[in-house]
Order: structure tokens, then C-alpha cells, then sequence
């Protein structure tokens, strides 16, 4: 499926602020909730993420067409990996280890921020990266296809 990047640097926007408001409050609720809107990304696919939903309805009709589409993978494992923080955020603060909490939030953060700001999606950057090393390996022969 091919998704358009506004919509994912929209997503990062509001997930930043969510993020933001975690740290501030240091409310686990708000971050399992930031969780769920990852999990909906990942398993379900992006045209279900909430966030997606509200840029596809509200957004992308004030919007001229976008100039090109991408891949929808790599955001989609970039959320997976989202995902993977807010659960150990979820968990640290929920288990009283603040420290835990304010890591996990503070890297999602960075890694949101990055999108949000310039475009620049540290998880689909890993996606690629991940790729390139794998069909390197599998071409070299040491891993069967």
C-alpha cells in the first residue's frame, strides 16, 4: 500500500505532543494510550491509525495531491518500533521506575520530533537499513531466502 508522507509527518506532530504531555505529567495512562495508537499502526496497517484517519478526513482535502506516495513499510515498522518505547515507558512508569519512563518517552520523542520537524523518520531509516543488510547477507549466501 502507498500512504502519503504528510500524513505520517502529521501523525509524528501529534504524537509528539502527546509525548511532550507524557513527560510533563508523567501519566502512563496517556502514554499506554499513545501505545494502542502504535499498536493500530502496526497490526492493522496505517490507513486504520487514528492519526492517519484524522489527516485523511480533516487534512489531505485542503491539500493539493501529494507529489508522490512511499511505501507504506517503512512507516509501518517505525511505528512498530513506537510502539516497542511507549510499552517500556508504559511499564517503567506504571512500575514506579520513573527513570524507565522518561527514557523510553524521551527516545520516542526524539525519534517523533525528527519526523515532525524535518521529515527525517528514524524508524523507516532503520527499515532500510535492516533491508540492505539482509538481501546483503542472503546474496552472500549465508542465510537461505
Amino acid at each position: 500500500m502507498q500512504v502519503d508522507p504528510r500524513g505520517q509527518r502529521f501523525g509524528a506532530s501529534v504524537t509528539t505532543a502527546v509525548l511532550i504531555v507524557v513527560l510533563v505529567t508523567g501519566s502512563w495512562a496517556l502514554l499506554a494510550a499513545q501505545a494502542v495508537v502504535f499498536a493500530i499502526a502496526t497490526f492493522l496497517g496505517l490507513r486504520y491509525a487514528p492519526y492517519g484517519l484524522v489527516f485523511k478526513v480533516l487534512i489531505r482535502p485542503r491539500l493539493a495531491p501529494p507529489r508522490e506516495l512511499e511505501d507504506e513499510a517503512a512507516p509501518r515498522f517505525a511505528q512498530g518500533v513506537g510502539l516497542a518505547f511507549s510499552l517500556v515507558g508504559t511499564a517503567g512508569y506504571a512500575a514506579g521506575t520513573s527513570w524507565l519512563g522518561i527514557g523510553a518517552t524521551a527516545l520516542a520523542l526524539a525519534a517523533a520530533f525528527l519526523n515532525a520537524a524535518f521529515g527525517f523518520c528514524l524508524g523507516c531509516e532503520m527499515y532500510l537499513l535492516i533491508r540492505r543488510i539482509t538481501e546483503k547477507v542472503r546474496s552472500e549466501g549465508k542465510v537461505p531466502a
